[in-house]
């Protein structure tokens, strides 16, 4: 139970409520102070204990059920999950995995410039539509093969980038460079057919089978710092997950 679990809020901090509670229950997990299969208080206690509102409380659990970290069963309520406590929550590029793997990456970089913003990306990474952010479009090798376009938008002002950085280094390994703390993302996968313009950069026919990405990534403030959206030859590229029972 999570009755002797303390928690340290400053309300005077620009940092999400939600985002101090869920922070400092993960570093609970982290240390042990909570083992895995302990059962947290219910949302109500919980909220009571905090002086939170329920919403605040059932927003921060949820974040770190999406972390893997939690989990909700019925009848049982919410535990911390099995095994899961030391799985490494750092984030990585393509870029990096190739280069781990020995792919030899690559990148050309197509556009790197301001770029006035629209509605659904500046609601993202909450800046006003139509504010110049940065564009980024990206086209990456591997083992001397075309296998992605990478499409990202960034806050303005977050890290000088330049065209010769980003061909010899990931973007994520530039973020951290310049002291960007990225602590968490949400990603969605997707599948769709190869447009003109991605078939020709790809090397692929028209209509041929693309895996999408969708990411954004949040610091450890919990303010989005860059948003994805990348296509993946599916002849040349596959994710693997591992899926935790409910």
């Amino acid at each position: 139970m999570t009755a002797n679990l303390a928690i340290d809020l400053d309300r005077s901090s620009p940092v999400p409520l939600y985002f101090q509670v869920a922070e400092q229950i993960a570093e609970a997990i982290r240390r042990g102070d909570l083992a895995p299969g302990s059962r947290l208080d219910n949302e109500i206690l919980l909220a009571d204990k905090l002086g939170l509102s329920r919403p605040t409380i059932r927003q921060a659990i949820q974040y770190l059920v999406d972390k893997g970290l939690l989990v909700r069963k019925r009848g049982v309520g919410t535990q911390v999950v099995h095994g899961q406590v030391k799985r490494s929550v750092e984030l990585t590029s393509l870029y990096d995995d190739l280069r781990r793997a020995g792919q030899e990456p690559a990148t050309q970089v197509l556009t790197l410039e301001p770029r006035a913003v629209e509605e659904e990306v500046a609601g993202i990474l909450g800046v006003q539509a139509g504010s110049e952010v940065l564009y980024l479009e990206r086209l990456r090798f591997a083992a001397g093969e075309p296998l992605a376009v990478l499409h990202n938008w960034l806050p303005v002002g977050l890290a000088a980038l330049t065209a010769a950085d980003l061909e010899s280094r990931g973007l994520y390994e530039l973020l951290r460079s310049a002291g960007v703390r990225m602590r968490v993302a949400n990603q969605r996968i997707g599948a769709r057919a190869a447009t003109q313009a991605e078939a020709r950069l790809l090397e692929e026919r028209r209509g041929a089978p693309l895996l999408t990405m969708v990411r954004t990534t949040y610091d450890d403030q919990g303010r989005a710092v860059e948003h994805g959206s990348h296509v993946y030859r599916a002849s040349h590229y596959s994710l693997e997950v591992t899926l935790i029972e409910r």
